[in-house]
């Protein structure tokens, strides 16, 4: 760990990268692991497309109304803690990640680049307005329920959830942010991401190919094939914290 707590103490362009590793410690489930009780049922891939909202919305939207809300019941852990803390320590910290949820947000992470869009931010299907009205906080639907979406204020369209699914592009600007950010950078760390999904599995590759070094932090080794390639094994809770504390000592 010392290369890497020196590269840490010395890094004044950091890139973050998240992934569902960070998520599953406070207890979310990845997304295979989404489905439980009656919707064991579902095909979480068929499930999250464009076509499934079309043809039953209600179902749907139940459904990621069910994830947004076992959110809501869970909290950052330490992890999240220390990557915000992290953007106190290096002024120019930029916070990528794959995840839906809140959690570095409630950590107290700013300007969080959300790849795959947010349970936290509907939008209409029709106009694509943001939909600001309150959702609800308090009470979990049934699992496997039916909840019909509300409708858009300004068009009268259906409300869906505001992630990318299967088959939808990865926002533009969002993608082209973090590739710019991984190209810039002169240290990255990777944390919790599975490195398979495209195209944001690019922007580790991408940082080094423009000199930073690349830390993996995952509780299975990652294979490393350059020099300035490192892998720190174990949950990111134990291992951000330990890093934080090592490179900022006091």
């Amino acid at each position: 760990m010392r290369a890497v707590v020196e590269l840490l103490a010395g890094a004044r362009r950091l890139v973050i990268f998240t992934g569902a590793g960070v998520s599953a410690e406070s207890g979310i489930p990845t997304f295979r692991d989404a489905l439980g009780g009656l919707w064991a049922r579902y095909d979480p891939a068929a499930l999250a497309t464009p076509a499934a909202f079309a043809d039953d919305p209600a179902l749907v939207w139940g459904w990621y109304e069910w994830r947004r809300l076992k959110v809501l019941g869970v909290q950052p852990n330490p992890a999240h803690r220390a990557i915000a803390a992290l953007s106190g320590r290096i002024a120019n910290t930029r916070l990528v990640t794959q995840n839906v949820d809140d959690l570095h947000e409630r950590a107290g992470s700013r300007d969080v680049l959300h790849l795959h869009g947010s349970l936290h931010a509907p939008r209409c299907a029709t106009c694509a307005a943001a939909y600001r009205d309150a959702l609800p906080d308090s009470v979990e639907p049934e699992e496997g329920r039916r909840i019909e979406p509300p409708r858009c204020p300004a068009c009268g369209g259906q409300v869906r959830p505001g992630v990318v699914w299967f088959g939808e592009a990865l926002p533009e600007a969002a993608l082209r942010e973090a590739f710019a950010a991984a190209c810039e950078c002169d240290l990255l760390l990777s944390v919790g991401t599975s490195g398979v999904v495209q195209p944001a599995a690019r922007i580790p590759g991408l940082a080094l190919e423009h000199g930073a070094s690349v830390v993996h932090v995952n509780p299975q080794p990652v294979r490393t094939r350059h020099p300035r390639e490192h892998c720190l094994v174990g949950p990111a809770g134990e291992v951000l914290p330990e890093l934080l504390r090592r490179a900022f000592p006091g």
